[in-house]
């Protein structure tokens, strides 16, 4: 099978979603990693507004993970010196960046120990999503070739046996491989889902429909929330649960049938990365934002809440662009200095 994702132009409609997807990943982090999940058991009358809302929240966000990984494998990584360089140094920028100012802006003791490990942007991490899409990067080219080499009957084959697999032993019965989604195992699975809609939407048009996507994604929704009414949190937000693969797949599906350009998108999305890179530094997340946001949960009504919990995902944005910026001039320099 001749691979179709090296060929294909990364549009503005995708990266539009991989804005909305950083933006969810900041929500879902704002709803559930700030406040937690209460787990109602089937006790639909114990079931309050701020317990629905939460919920409800993380059903519509959770998937942001899961499509930021689906646009890896639908344009297919091409994997370079220079791109594992630039981003070991993206990750490394921010980590030492933020270690080393933050105590100050916080009024916190600077600490060598912390500063020293903020180095370590691939064990001494608390950004599980920094190393692990790190291992997919060095096993993209052998995913690669390993697609090249299939027919697409084959393809679609057995990457319905590994999503099954994943979704009834890791998910369903909680196998240590992968019990919650937040494992390499989980980037390659939805790596080569999006290699394979890179190749199947030319197959089955269908798939391009904005109507049945859209429908899909809110039927998929759905279920995730009817899912967390009487699953654990744990099970239900998983990223491996059907629910969450469905709607993420279909909420990809979804922009993917958008047509449209602009500059400024493709400009915006370059700095997604360095939005959860920001935000999710310990740091920056345990010393400040957490806490903040508790407060505000605790202090507010549930509206003056939800206003507050939409700006912070679009306020981190607006922060990480010139920083960003920044960072990718002075990438730039470096790696033309080095080079010359």
């Amino acid at each position: 099978m001749t691979s179709k994702a090296s060929s294909r132009v990364r549009a503005s409609n995708m990266e539009l979603l991989r804005i909305v997807s950083m933006l969810l990943v900041v929500l879902v982090h704002v709803d559930g990693a700030s406040l937690g999940l209460p787990f109602i058991n089937g006790n639909l009358s114990d079931l309050t507004a701020r317990d629905s809302w939460r919920l409800a929240v993380e059903s519509i966000s959770i998937i942001g993970v899961n499509c930021f990984t689906l646009i890896s494998g639908y344009f297919g990584i091409k994997l370079r010196w220079k791109g594992i360089a630039s981003f070991l140094f993206q990750c490394v920028f921010y980590s030492v960046l933020i270690a080393s100012f933050a105590p100050l802006l916080l009024g916190k003791a600077f600490s060598w120990t912390i500063w020293g490990e903020s180095w370590l942007v691939l064990s001494h991490t608390d950004l599980w999503y920094v190393p692990a899409y790190f291992c997919l990067m060095l096993l993209s080219p052998f995913l690669n070739a390993g697609v090249d080499r299939l027919s697409f009957r084959q393809f679609t084959v057995i990457l319905s046996i590994f999503i099954l697999f994943n979704l009834w032993s890791g998910w369903w019965w909680g196998a240590k491989f992968n019990p919650t989604g937040y494992t390499v195992i989980q980037l390659v699975m939805m790596y080569l889902t999006g290699r394979w809609i890179a190749e199947a939407v030319d197959r089955w048009p269908l798939l391009c429909d904005r109507w049945i996507s859209g429908i899909a994604y809110i039927f998929a929704t759905g279920m995730i929330f009817l899912s967390s009414l009487y699953l654990e949190p744990v099970k239900a937000y998983a990223y491996n649960a059907p629910a969450v693969v469905l709607a993420s797949v279909a909420f990809f599906m979804f922009f993917r049938s958008l047509k449209f350009s602009s500059p400024l998108v493709n400009g915006i999305a370059r700095s997604a990365f360095a939005v959860y890179l920001i935000h999710k530094a310990p740091e920056i997340w345990g010393d400040f934002m957490r806490p903040e946001i508790i407060n505000l949960w605790t202090s507010m009504s549930l509206p003056a809440f939800t206003v507050a919990a939409l700006l912070i995902p679009l306020l981190t944005y607006l922060i990480a662009i010139p920083l960003d910026t920044f960072r990718r001039y002075l990438w730039n320099r470096l790696y033309f200095d080095a080079s010359t």
